[in-house]
């Protein structure tokens, strides 16, 4: 009789067994369910061993803790245990890769004896007296530079091969045990029992002996050169290789930067105090990990006037924690504004032009799952369009027309809207400067007939932005200008201006209605166009100091 037993995919076995009815009905269908992150850690540990032994390395039991849990929250695209497997793996060739390059330290000795040969070879030609004492002086440090090198290269070889004696040694015992274990298959008691009662037992004790003394060399004062154990930093750092997200642990420039966070985007975000706590509050909480793990890490609707600082905050926010503010993911809600086009988002649907392509906003946070999605003048997008955002600020994910699932757990979503503007602009109190809270009660009403209910309980938060003073726009002129600064500065020239010219500036271009929009405008128009005439007209050389001044008739430069 012949024994069949097969393994395939539930998309595989609709497409080409269950058609076959009588190739069906000679199966017998076994679900095997994806293990859970304890199985897949008791999966892990059964297979260390063998990891262990191929790449020569240790795993610590917390980096295999580390893979199950890491693997099954961040990589959504792929199953355990076989995600988590491929992530000890790669730590383990990573770690076994480190072991045989020379260490970073080494390296460096090794440049610098080079650089000095090459010096030497050079002041050799010389006959002057400077050199032959700048010669003198150099052989003294090469000497000194080739012994650190020799200690090195003779503590790295001695450290390398205890870490190979352990390898070959288990490598010795794991074929002594399968030898064994054939022996006792066959019979040949004689043969098993000598590898069980000698053999294994003589092997046993040369890999102690031999890990004893790699742990002797690491609990010695001298720091190692090599390392050998795979631990939960290593396992971090391949899971934000692969997904982008920032994992491993914190060093103290980034907890220092995450703490200082609202300080950051205060220096780029002017006025608008609120809006920037309750952001910086939510980060501080995601990175803490002590938010909710199946929701995105914030949900904020920004409402307010133009130009008050709304799609500036989530450009701050994108350089503060990406060092850039184009890791971005930008939607113009403006162009969802008829039914047909919500399947841009996802992507159109199997038989429609565009299939393959994908969703515009899907295919953006496959590719970048930890960034800022920004939904810009979200009131212009059609009904439809909330609906499919519903499961993305519920469940953190969304699915594509292709049937993939996007995981969004690791997105901050911004969205920007200018409903209520106008009881923004009319309902400021006067004395405190903040927004009354009949204003507010107005916001909220058209908000309610705008948006639907179920939408509007997702969001984390609804932050409105009060008009610009004129104290702001003060504020915003020095940030306009150092921008102009930092451009002038790549052709030698500096610019200064006189607290007259800001007073001019922000007179002119104050209107709170607009914002911050018209003093650009009003930089672009008068004083750009003043640098540039009188770069063009002087020819200005590297070196040249500008003074922007204002009097009644406007600016001047002197």
């Amino acid at each position: 009789e012949l024994h069949c037993i097969g393994a395939t995919t539930l998309d595989e076995y609709r497409k080409y067994i269950e058609k076959d009815a009588a190739l069906e009905r000679r199966f017998q269908p076994v679900m095997v369910e994806e293990p859970t992150v304890e199985d897949t850690i008791s999966i892990l540990r059964g297979i260390k061993e063998r990891y262990e032994i191929f790449h020569g390395v240790e795993i610590h039991d917390r980096a295999l803790v580390a893979a199950a849990k890491l693997s099954d929250r961040y990589i959504s695209d792929r199953f355990l245990p076989d995600k988590a497997i491929d992530l000890v793996d790669e730590a383990c060739a990573t770690i076994r890769t480190e072991i045989d390059s020379m260490p970073v330290e080494m390296d460096d000795v090794r440049r610098r004896v080079m650089q000095l040969e090459i010096e030497e070879t050079a002041l050799k030609e010389e006959t002057d007296d400077l050199s032959k004492a700048r010669l003198e002086a150099l052989r003294a440090e090469l000497a000194g530079a080739r012994e650190e090198y020799a200690a090195l290269k003779s503590r790295w070889e001695v450290e390398k091969a205890g870490i190979e004696e352990v390898k070959k040694v288990k490598e010795e015992l794991e074929r002594a045990h399968a030898d064994m274990e054939e022996a006792q298959r066959k019979y040949e008691y004689e043969a098993a029992a000598k590898l069980r009662y000698y053999e294994i037992p003589e092997l046993e004790k040369k890999l102690a002996a031999a890990q004893k003394a790699v742990e002797e060399r690491k609990d010695g004062k001298v720091a190692t050169l090599v390392r050998d154990t795979v631990t939960e930093e290593e396992i971090a750092a391949i899971v934000s290789r692969w997904t982008g997200i920032p994992l491993s642990k914190m060093v103290e420039g980034e907890r220092e930067k995450l703490l200082r966070l609202e300080e950051i985007l205060h220096k780029r975000v002017i006025g608008q105090d609120e809006a920037v706590t309750r952001v910086s509050e939510a980060i501080l909480r995601a990175r803490a990990g002590i938010s909710d793990p199946n929701r995105p890490i914030g949900s904020f609707l920004f409402l307010g006037p133009t130009g008050v600082g709304k799609t500036e905050l989530a450009k701050a926010l994108a350089e503060a924690l990406f060092d850039d503010e184009g890791n971005m993911v930008r939607i113009d809600m403006s162009e969802y504004m008829e039914k047909f086009s919500v399947s841009r988002l996802i992507g159109a649907p199997p038989g429609y032009v565009g299939y393959d392509e994908g969703g515009q906003l899907t295919e953006a946070v496959r590719r970048h799952p930890y960034s800022v999605v920004l939904f810009d003048e979200v009131e212009k997008a059609h009904p439809d369009v909330f609906n499919l955002l519903l499961q993305v600020l519920d469940d953190g994910r969304i699915t594509d027309s292709h049937g993939k699932t996007v995981d969004f757990k690791n997105t901050i979503l911004i969205m920007t809207s200018n409903l209520g503007s106008e009881f923004l602009l009319d309902g400021i109190d006067p004395e405190s400067g903040e927004i009354t809270p009949e204003a507010r009660e107005r916001v909220e009403l058209l908000l309610h007939r705008t948006f639907r209910p179920e939408f509007l309980n997702r969001l984390d938060e609804i932050v409105c932005y009060k008009p610009l003073t004129k104290g702001d726009m003060g504020r915003i002129v020095g940030l306009l200008v150092k921008n102009l600064e930092h451009r002038l500065a790549e052709r030698g020239i500096s610019l200064t201006l006189t607290p007259a010219a800001v007073d001019w500036i922000v007179e002119e271009g104050y209107d709170p209605q607009f914002g911050a929009r018209p003093m650009k405008r009003l930089l672009q128009a008068k004083l750009e166009t003043l640098v540039a005439r009188k770069i063009l007209a002087e020819n200005l050389p590297q070196g040249s100091s500008l003074t922007c001044d204002a009097d009644e008739t406007g600016l001047k430069l002197l």
